[in-house]
């Protein structure tokens, strides 16, 4: 019997094959972190685990580790023997198999078997056990044991239990901290801190004596030993946030996911990724919303506000909902950064860029008189307020944006062209994408165009095609940069567990120059005076470039309201609307400005991310010398420019390729010699493709120093709000 028992041991001995360490896949944690690299955004993952070498934790943690689970690790052979017999004897009598185990037993069993506490379980783990410790030092069994224990509260492995209770690396874990987690091992749950602090202190005593036994403590050291303050269990743990930050880490991983990286399981390969986002920035970004928004109406009001550095396309704050998700199934968790909205007058610089390239300046006078009609709809173009100007400046007139002066040059340039100019600013294709991403009746139509018919008409210079608030902060991003256009993106870095980096992200490799120098100086030298026009300039009257936007619901109502402005070194877009098609008023039943509460949103974050940096100085005079334009545009005599001819290309939102860029970008004449464009012929459309009203801000009047704000005179009625 017993050679027959010996012959069957030996047999299974033999063809035992013991799995490498390196083959045991542990589901690691990937965690994103904001731009310092060091401060957490969320932690992804369906385990929290976090894998180090022996070398990084420290000797204190080891030894507690030790003391608690085996004494004698680095002297046994790997296997309790009184554990596999009493597990036996317990198997034969229909007792409980628990025995005692050795650190490789326990390693054995986490990694390569089940649970069960069956008598083939623990069969296995005997020859399994021995063969490990034969072929592996103990330093490299210890190591991979450490990173596989539960440390319950959802820490996988002594990294993560570190961080989780303590808020330290393993290897700055002091013995009284190691020793709270060694009494963790044997039973996480019964043994929290948190949970049963009296028999978590209790054993915690037990461990720090086993340590003076084994001369790996003091004496008087532990005499003195006070038990360690433990971190709260605040039921994080792992997964995306529920708050705007989750908004966040959602473009974070369709960004991994995507063409530029193409990862797979993002959340489970213990990645180490850093975004563009300030800290600081997305602080003051939600905190600018909340203190503008504190009494309004939450129920009906809705906003985003997108920050990117000009100088690299990354992303520096981003706020689309004060929630990601909600337990109330009712609730709007909509990300309005990636909205669909009409921009009203804040697409107005496009158009001004547009007419720069076609060798108009600035200085060129249009009629700003109120209203006009034009060959391309029915319904007349009103100024806000009918404001009057028969011969503004396009300088002026953008300053008081004037619907009349940007729907007919707009209409003069060409429409097709200003489609151009702002594809190529914003970064986005010719088509919208065909994707549940963008509203059913965009989907796989033309960008910037008529979604019934693809032709672009007049309405575009004044902003009634859709964009998102975050193609408006690329596209004033751009015009910041000198016409530089940079992908917009989220992810500066992206490192390994180990800290080896595998990419980075700085913005040149994609930057590419889609607007002409000269046009977007002047444009941005036309944009300065706006903030001050509407009420929202910055502390100090630091130089900015900006400008309102409101899109008209109808002849009396708002239903998109924008502010979007740039220095140097940031560009901001603020929109404010509602879930659906609402009118959008503030708490006093007043109609909302661009330049009311989301212009209030922007300056307060502006201020606030700008204080105590450089002022930046932006340009103080006109570059084009061209047609001054001492007459006035032609406007029911002629018909709307030619949209373009070519096929649109299935493009995605990722950085421009050189079709997109403005027309007037190649074989440029001088422009001192150029004279106006002469028209161009396409078949009138016989409506406007969106909307019956021209979007709009409240036109400030300077005499009076009133503006269309909320609490401010508004537009007197019966004029539609327009602007």
């Amino acid at each position: 019997m017993l050679v027959l028992l010996g012959v069957f041991v030996g047999v299974v001995y033999a063809s035992t094959d013991v799995p490498t360490p390196e083959s045991v896949t542990n589901q690691q944690t990937t965690i994103v972190y904001y731009s310092d690299g060091v401060t957490e955004m969320a932690r992804l993952g369906s385990e929290n685990r976090i894998e180090v070498g022996l070398d990084q934790v420290s000797e204190p943690a080891r030894n507690a580790v030790l003391a608690a689970e085996n004494r004698n690790f680095y002297n046994d052979p790997g296997i309790s023997f009184t554990g596999i017999v009493r597990a036996a004897w317990n198997n034969l009598t229909g007792g409980s198999t628990q025995g005692g185990s050795t650190i490789t037993q326990q390693y054995v069993k986490n990694a390569f078997l089940s649970s069960d506490q069956t008598f083939s379980r623990k069969f296995k783990e005997l020859f399994l056990s021995i063969k490990l410790d034969n072929e592996y030092s103990k330093d490299e069994i210890l190591e991979n044991y450490l990173n596989t224990i539960y440390f319950g509260r959802g820490a996988y492995g002594i990294e993560a239990a570190a961080e989780t209770y303590f808020g330290v690396k393993a290897a700055d874990l002091t013995a009284e901290q190691g020793a709270v987690l060694a009494v963790l091992v044997r039973s996480p749950n019964y043994y929290d801190p948190e949970s049963n602090p009296e028999e978590a202190q209790d054993r915690w005593g037990k461990v720090l004596d086993a340590m003076v036994e084994q001369g790996w403590v003091d004496s008087a050291a532990r005499a003195a030993a006070q038990y360690p303050v433990v971190l709260p269990d605040d039921g994080a743990g792992l997964g995306i946030p529920s708050g705007p930050e989750g908004l966040i880490v959602d473009q974070v991983l369709a960004e991994l996911e995507g063409s530029s990286y193409g990862y797979t399981d993002v959340e489970t390969q213990g990645l180490r990724v850093t975004t563009t986002v300030d800290k600081r920035y997305q602080d003051a970004a939600v905190a600018s919303v909340d203190d503008v928004m504190e009494g309004e109406d939450v129920a009906l009001l809705r906003e985003a506000l997108v920050s990117v550095d000009p100088k690299t396309g990354g992303v520096l704050a981003y706020y689309g909902n004060s929630a990601r998700t909600s337990e109330d199934p009712e609730a709007d968790t909509t990300d309005y950064a990636q909205a669909y909205k009409q921009p009203g007058s804040s697409f107005k610089p496009y158009t001004l860029a547009t007419a720069l390239g076609e060798g108009i300046s600035v200085e060129a006078r249009r009629d700003g008189s109120s209203p006009q009609t034009f060959k391309d709809r029915t319904k007349p173009v009103v100024n806000s307020g009918n404001a009057q100007c028969g011969a503004c400046t396009l300088r002026e007139a953008i300053t008081r944006s004037l619907n009349t002066t940007f729907y007919g040059l707009a209409y003069e340039v060409g429409p097709a062209k200003v489609a151009e100019t702002a594809r190529a600013a914003m970064g986005i294709g010719d088509q919208w994408p065909d994707s549940a991403s963008v509203p059913a009746a965009l989907r796989g139509k033309t960008s910037l165009a008529s979604p019934e018919n693809g032709q672009t008409g007049g309405a575009i210079g004044i902003g009634e095609y859709e964009v998102r608030p975050i193609d408006q902060a690329v596209g004033f991003a751009t015009l910041a940069a000198g016409g530089v256009h940079h992908q917009r993106h989220f992810v500066a870095r992206v490192a390994d567990g180990e800290g080896t980096v595998l990419k980075t992200v700085d913005g040149s490799e994609t930057a590419d120059q889609v607007i002409p120098a000269d046009v977007a100086s002047d444009t941005t030298y036309a944009l300065e005076g706006v903030a001050a026009y509407s009420k929202r300039p910055l502390d100090g009257n630091r130089p900015v470039a900006s400008k309102t936007g409101t899109q008209g619901l109808n002849a009396t109502d708002n239903s998109d309201a924008w502010m979007v402005g740039y220095t140097p070194s940031i560009s901001t877009a603020v929109w404010m609307g509602s879930q659906g098609l609402a009118p959008i008023t503030n708490v006093q039943g007043k109609i909302i400005y661009g330049s009311g509460l989301p212009g209030q949103i922007w300056q307060e974050f502006m201020d606030t991310v700008l204080d105590g940096t450089p002022e930046e100085p932006l340009p103080s005079k006109a570059i084009i010398k061209g047609d001054t334009g001492k007459g006035v545009a032609e406007r029911t005599t002629r018909a709307p420019a030619a949209t373009t001819a070519r096929a649109p290309a299935t493009t995605t939102q990722a950085a421009p390729t050189t079709s997109q860029a403005p027309a007037a970008t190649s074989s440029r004449p001088t422009r001192s010699s150029r004279p106006v464009p002469p028209p161009q012929v396409d078949p009138v459309e016989p409506e406007d493709p969106v909307g019956p009203v021209e979007p709009v801000d409240p036109a400030c009047d300077p005499a009076t120093e009133q503006c269309g704000d909320p609490g401010q005179v508004q537009p007197p009625a019966p004029v539609p709000p327009n602007d």
